[in-house]
């Protein structure tokens, strides 16, 4: 059986594991990704941590998952917020040289969903659609086991999907994206702003008073499911997936407010297309997993 070296690349951790070809961690080691101090200190702080993977040169590939949008073909990121210094910088070619083995490079969101696509729920499908919904919204279309990113590495930035014109500004986002009305963080937002901050911690403390029967934070959350409704509709006219696969951290509130939102999806969605199936993602280690299946992603 094939294996491949998964690095998993914060601004804060790193993780490198060797990863069997049907998503098994064989082998994992950990540390401070060094992310502030620049590519040089990152990179080799990388190399160092291979070397430390038990016979490391038995893998078929490398591939690495990053926290920003990334050019595939090039294999580098475009924006690079949390790693300083990393926008175009080659993160593939370098390992490829380095490690005499291919290298991929891809958004740690579309890795999560790669994973879900090829070892998790999706698979076995042909057209899956990931999305993560936790203090941002993410997402990624995977079809015959491959990312679609697209020609800027912008594909599945769902995020700023405009859901309604008629919002209020929040930040750099569109006035209604999607982000800024149905994440996490925007039902926190919308929480403290209806019942003061010291009521709302986080989002499930609104699911805990609609719950109780609470009109404003029945509001919210209606308003959340309608918003999402719309979302996955949008997405479902544009590729039509076999299945929604919905990972992130609000997934811990999904009995909550996932049946809402099939709800609305179907009132907003063609009939063909109401028979799509909405499941939780249901890896422990997606990210570290995701990366590791680019090599497979690509025929390696």
């Amino acid at each position: 059986m094939k294996t491949y070296i998964g690095i998993d690349l914060g601004g804060t951790n790193v993780r490198v594991a060797k990863i069997s070809e049907d998503g098994q961690v064989i082998a994992q080691v950990k540390g401070p990704s060094y992310g502030q101090e620049g590519p040089a200190k990152v990179m080799g702080n990388i190399k160092e941590m291979i070397r430390e993977i038990p016979d490391w040169k038995e893998c078929a590939g490398i591939g690495v998952g990053v926290p920003g949008p990334v050019n595939t073909k090039a294999g580098c990121m475009v924006l690079s917020t949390n790693l300083p210094g990393f926008t175009g910088y080659p993160i593939a070619d370098e390992l490829s040289k380095e490690f005499g083995m291919p290298a991929f490079v891809d958004n740690d969101a579309n890795v999560a969903g790669l994973a879900e696509a090829l070892v998790g729920a999706g698979k076995g499908l042909s057209t899956v659609f990931y999305v993560t919904i936790s203090t941002g919204i993410g997402g990624v279309l995977v079809v015959d086991g491959k990312t679609v990113s697209g020609k800027h590495g912008f594909g599945g930035e769902i995020a700023n999907i405009i859901i309604d014109r008629d919002r209020e500004k929040v930040n750099y986002l569109n006035v209604g994206a999607v982000e800024n009305e149905a994440s996490g963080t925007a039902i926190t937002r919308k929480g403290k702003a209806a019942f003061g901050d010291d009521k709302i911690a986080h989002a499930g403390h609104v699911f805990d008073l609609a719950a109780e029967g609470d009109e404003k934070a029945l509001e919210i959350k209606a308003g959340m499911e309608k918003d999402l409704g719309q979302l996955f509709a949008t997405i479902a006219c544009v590729c039509d997936p076999d299945i929604f696969i919905i990972g992130g951290g609000m997934t811990k509130s999904a009995d909550r407010f996932l049946p809402g939102v099939i709800e609305n999806f179907k009132a907003m969605s063609h009939t063909a297309v109401h028979d799509t199936p909405f499941v939780i993602a249901g890896l422990e280690e997606p990210g570290i997993v995701g990366a590791a299946m680019l090599p497979k992603s690509q025929g390696i």
